[in-house]
């Protein structure tokens, strides 16, 4: 059994995603901003970070949640039947300031699909990035906007991201893969 740190607790990741809604705020201060969260965990904390921002400032802010499973450029090497969700914009992308948001930033494949995935829909004005984790080991060249927390870790370690809504608790765990062990 590979062992299990607990990195961000349920208090951890609240405070986290206030700070998040701040610093978006503030960064587009004047200027419309949506939120768009990446299937599966990034579409529940966009619906956190919605109420955190809605409650800051006096415009509306959409939302939406986006499904990347067909714009993923290793989908040869994931299951033949990948989960697939809806994706929910229902609003003009091309007067928003675009903020996508997913749990964990590691290679940025996940977020190249999302931004394909997302100008299929429209242009936005600009889009951002917000993660709850940055784990690091980029392969493309991309930076995150907004990071809750940056972790530093190895190849051979799991991100684990645990949201209440999918899995009943909320928390962030670090696991060493099986084959690291070996």
């Amino acid at each position: 059994m590979p062992d299990t740190k607990v990195v961000l607790d349920e208090d951890d990741i609240r405070r986290t995603l206030v700070r998040i809604a701040h610093e978006i705020v503030e960064k587009n201060a004047g200027r419309p901003v949506a939120l768009v969260g990446i299937h599966r965990r990034g579409a529940h904390l966009a619906q956190r970070l919605h109420a955190l921002v809605a409650g800051l400032v006096d415009e509306e802010v959409p939302l939406g949640d986006l499904d990347i499973a067909f714009y993923r450029d290793d989908v040869a090497l994931r299951p033949a039947d990948p989960a697939v969700h809806d994706t929910n914009l229902t609003f003009r992308l091309d007067e928003y300031t675009v903020v996508l948001v997913d749990d964990v930033l590691y290679t940025g494949r996940t977020t190249r699909a999302a931004i394909e995935a997302l100008f299929d829909y429209g242009r936005p004005a600009r889009v951002q990035l917000a993660v709850l984790v940055d784990r690091g080991h980029r392969e493309l060249p991309l930076r995150p906007d907004y990071v809750g927390k940056n972790l530093p870790t190895a190849r051979g370690e799991r991100v684990n991201v645990h949201v209440v809504e999918v899995d009943g608790a909320d928390e962030v765990t670090i696991t060493e893969l099986e084959e690291a062990l070996a």
